[in-house]
Order: structure tokens, then sequence, then C-alpha cells
């Protein structure tokens, strides 16, 4: 799984990949012929090469994050390429992320080194003292909103101690004793305030001033009006597999964009200039000539071509050729890319999501071999998926293969240089392929 062979210091790698598994291999030799003592001394030297393992880890990850390493590679959450690069749960990923903010040193944008948020915890972090749970625990702890509140001079001396009880605490006493201890140094709490709380109901939609998208900040005090856009967001923003790693924020941004979307093509619109509002993408003659290098979205913001892409995958198209001067020069009948029957047949094989199993109705199709090269319009060449797995194989670097009729996906190979198949597992599992007993087994 884990290959570095086609990167420039793959020799640099591969010696000191030998060196530890040559020092593995000793380990392993003395406690195959050790007695307890040496064998608990073992155990412990190799809690403490975990440790030595994990603050490389950690540091190499500060790092990426700062370079933005993941984001070039189409990914909007680390903890998403951190599990597919390393096969991490995102518990584990996230926990990852979390030390590498708080417990490694900074670096401003122009080069001046700044210490880690948690000083002292960093410092016994890379003394081997605590471990990435412990970093967590003490994280958590500080910043939450009895913490907050404190000084910063009593602040800062409770990290001290939070670190240096890490020596002697497991995470779970760590966490009940830090606990304790910011409620006891924040004895007054939050401050009283009897005004009464303004009611205010409102949704301000503004477009970025330069460049595509823009911002939306709603507030809510109705309940029946939150409730009607929170059961929405709520019932559709839920992580459906281990895979799916986005944040919450991203995943109700992605179920608010999906709703939106989704009532566009199904609910009752009313009519805005006599037609139910569509997303419409104006191309110039030129770059229609040149396979559409840029569009322009109906509310403003240039797309890309990979955004073009995206959102032509599986779209009513109306279009609407510009000349040079910008005048129309012609103006298109609307026109599903893909037909009802055909995405009807791709669900009932499909069964929404290929690469994450979201429902149907989310989905959009995809063409395999992409409409621009000549792909075709059918089944051997479309697979459904939904939105944030769409966008990962349009911009992630993740490609698409039909192999019997069943969709596979081949992970970038900064991720998997062998770039091996990932896929749903079959809706019905074969039993003559599995090894079962053919008789009953008795009880002996």
């Amino acid at each position: 799984m884990f290959e570095y062979g086609a990167i420039m210091n793959a020799e640099r790698l591969d010696i000191a990949h030998g060196l530890l598994q040559q020092a593995v291999a000793e380990l392993t030799a003395i406690s195959g012929a050790a007695g307890d003592d040496e064998m608990l001394s073992t155990l412990t030297i190799c809690e403490g090469a975990t440790r030595l393992l994990e603050q490389l880890s950690v540091s190499v990850i500060a790092d990426l994050q700062r370079r933005g390493v993941f984001a070039e590679r189409g990914y909007r959450s680390t903890v998403t390429a951190l599990a597919d690069l390393l096969g991490w749960d995102r518990t584990d990923a996230r926990r990852r992320l979390l030390v590498a903010e708080y417990a490694v040193d900074r670096t401003t944008l122009d080069g001046t080194g700044l210490p880690a948020r948690l000083p002292s915890t960093a410092s016994a972090f890379a003394a081997g003292i605590c471990s990435t749970r412990h970093v967590e625990v003490i994280a958590r702890l500080l910043d939450g909103p009895s913490a907050r509140r404190l000084p910063s001079q009593v602040w800062a001396a409770a990290e001290t101690e939070l670190a240096a009880k890490a020596r002697e605490y497991s995470p779970a006493d760590l966490q009940a004793w830090g606990t304790a201890l910011v409620e006891t140094l924040d004895q007054d709490g939050a401050d009283p305030d009897d005004r009464p709380p303004a009611p205010v109901n409102e949704l301000l939609v503004t477009r970025n001033p330069h460049g595509a998208g823009g911002r939306i900040k709603g507030r809510f005090d109705d309940p029946t009006m939150f409730d009607a856009i929170a059961v929405v967001i709520d019932s559709h923003s839920a992580p459906l597999t281990a895979d799916d790693d986005r944040s919450t924020g991203q995943r109700q941004a992605d179920a608010l964009a999906d709703a939106c979307a989704f009532v566009l093509d199904h609910g009752d619109v009313p009519a805005r200039g006599g037609e139910r509002p569509h997303l419409t993408v104006t191309v110039r003659l030129d770059d229609l000539e040149r396979r559409a290098r840029a569009g322009c979205l109906d509310l403003g913001g240039v797309l890309s071509p990979e955004q073009l892409r995206l959102l032509c995958c599986d779209a009513r198209v109306v279009p609407v050729v510009l000349g040079g001067a910008g005048q129309p020069l012609d103006v298109g009948r609307a026109r599903r890319v893909i037909p009802d029957g055909l995405r009807r047949a791709i669900t009932a094989r499909d069964r929404g999501c290929a690469r994450c199993g979201r429902p149907p109705a989310w989905c959009e199709i995809h063409h395999v071999i992409p409409w621009e090269s000549g792909g075709a319009t059918s089944i051997d060449n479309c697979t459904m998926l939904c939105r944030a797995c769409h966008r990962l194989v349009h911009h992630g670097g993740w490609d698409v293969v039909l192999r019997e009729g069943r969709p596979e996906f081949l992970p970038p190979r900064w991720i998997d240089h062998g770039r091996r198949p990932r896929s749903r597992p079959p809706n019905v599992i074969q039993l003559a392929t599995l090894d079962l007993p053919r008789e009953p087994v008795g009880v002996g």
C-alpha cells in the first residue's frame, strides 16, 4: 500500500526504510529469546518508537497543510486526503490533524517562526512523554467555553499543568482531571446577560466581488422556519460511509446545494422570465471552438474547464453561442444530456452513488470517457455519483472504469502508486465463491 518508488528522494527513503526494518528485526530477534523483563522492556521501546514516528508523521502533516498540498490535488478536506492516502479512519485522521495544528511550531506567511499553540504540550509530545491522544484531550479542554474565559496567564498555567500530568495519567484520566481543573479555575462562569434577545429572521446571499462563488449568512429565531431548513440539511449531511470525511460545515454546505439543485430539477419552483429557474452557462464561440476553456454563470463568476465539465455531466442544456462582440449567434432547444430512460437503467445498476452509496435522487450521471472526447452517452460509459464524489473524480485525480458492468475507482498515484481499483461491495454475495462448510459442523 505504501509506495514511494516514483519520487525524487526514493533512494534516501529506501535507506531509512531499510534501517527501520533492521531495527524492528533486531527487536524481534531479541524478544524471541528474551525473559520476562527483557520482553517488558521491548514493549516500552516499541511504544517509544511509535511515539517518535507519530511526532514525525504529525510534523509532516503540518507541513503539507501549510503548503496546501492536498488542496492542490483536489481535496477540500485534509482529513479525507489522509484517510485515502493512509487508510485511516476519519477519527484517527482528525486526531493527527488536530495535533499538527496545536503541538507543532508554526510559520507565518513571511517565514517567521512561531511557537506551537500549546507550547508545553508540544514539548512533552516532542519528548515522547505523551501520545497523540493526550494532546487531543488537552487541546479540546483548553478550547472549550470555560477555558476560553480564563485570563491568558491562567490559561497558560493550566496548559503547563495539563502537559505535566500527561506523564502520569491515561488520556481518560487526564480528561477527567483536566475538566475539574478548568471548572475550578473558571469559578465565576459566564457573565449574566438579562437582556431579552432580539428575534431575528434573515438570510443574506452575497456574491464575491471578484471571482466565482459567494457567502450565505442566515439566522432564524422563528423555530418553525429554522426546523424546516435544519431538517432538510440534517437529513442529507450525515456521513454515509467511512470514506466520507468531510467536516460538518462542508457536509452541510453540500447538503444545502444538493437540496437547491434537487428543487430546481424536481420541485414546483415559481417561473422566472417564463420558465423554471436553472443555471445557465454562457460560452463564447471562440471558447467553444477551443473546447470551452471557460464559461460564465448566469449570476456571475467564471467557471474553470474542470468545473464546466462537472456541471455539464448531467444537466439540462440550453446552448447559447456568442460572437466576438458578445451578441447571441444561436440559441438552441433545451435537452437533457442524460435521457430519463438511461438514468433509470444506471440507477438500477449502481443503486445510488457508485463510490459512497448516497441515494439516487441526490446523484448525477458521470461520463467515464468524457462526452467532449467522444464518449458515448450509454450505460456502458456512464456511472452514478453524488456531488462530493463527482467533484473528487473531476478535480482529485480519481478515475472511473467499468469492469464487467461494475464501476471501479482508481485512486491517484500519490495515494496508491499501483492505482489498485476500489469499489463498493456487490449487492448480492455469491455464496459459491465463499469457502463454506458443506456439512453441518457438530460441537465436539
